[in-house]
């Protein structure tokens, strides 16, 4: 299954020489944080339920124009950046164009989501480590070759964080040696962020420092 398998029918794109009360009632129907509006039979931007409330249901849509929210994906977008413009516009439903900016469509973002759920950094089983090093310092590559070279699956990773000039990475590691691989980041300099029960090195550290403690206390 793709994600183009999960465009949406059943709301067309509303005139602009309709009346607000058009989208309005729309809006009545259903949960959907916006509405497509076309202009000869082209999408020229989405309505957003919160400001259509207020207006007067009277009057031709296109006089509020200047309120039309510009997004939307094309029919190949990946799903990544699909979830990426949900999140920067901050609606639940998304427009699916072609080329010529014909509407084909929309996505639902629970649909996405599901999408997003069904790939293997979700659903496959794993561990996720979070690991930081500076901005300038750390690598995918060299990421991946610590991971690999200790009989680990890297099933993916990304840029969780960016504070100070230190990247936060995200991992998820199928599981095979993890101790080791946890070893491994440090010795190449990276801070290992998340806890982790097989984490010997955390254990060991704590052994010592109860140790320490019941040394001093003598």
């Amino acid at each position: 299954m793709t994600l183009t398998d999960f465009i949406i029918n059943d709301i067309s794109p509303v005139s602009e020489k309709q009346n607000i009360g058009e989208v309005q009632s729309i809006f009545s129907q259903t949960t959907y944080s916006h509405v497509p509006i076309e202009r000869d039979g082209v999408y020229v931007g989405s309505l957003p339920e919160n400001d259509t409330h207020c207006l007067d249901a009277g009057i031709p849509i296109s006089e509020y124009s200047h309120g039309y929210e510009q997004f939307f994906v094309r029919y190949d977008t990946n799903w990544l950046d699909v979830l990426e413009t949900f999140a920067r516009h901050g609606c639940n439903m998304m427009p699916v164009l072609d080329e010529k900016n014909t509407y084909l469509g929309y996505y639902e973002l629970e649909d996405v989501m599901s999408f997003f759920n069904s790939t293997p950094f979700i659903s496959e089983p794993g561990s996720v480590v979070i690991i930081e090093k500076g901005i300038q310092d750390y690598s995918f590559s060299e990421i991946s070759q610590i991971v690999e070279s200790n009989d680990g699956k890297i099933w993916g990773m990304f840029i969780s964080r960016i504070e100070n000039d230190v990247a936060e990475i995200s991992v998820k590691i199928g599981r095979s040696n993890f101790n080791d691989i946890l070893a491994a980041f440090r010795r190449y300099s990276y801070n290992v962020v998340s806890s982790h029960h097989e984490d010997t090195f955390l254990t060991d550290l704590r052994e010592r420092s109860q140790y320490l403690e019941k040394y001093l206390n003598i």
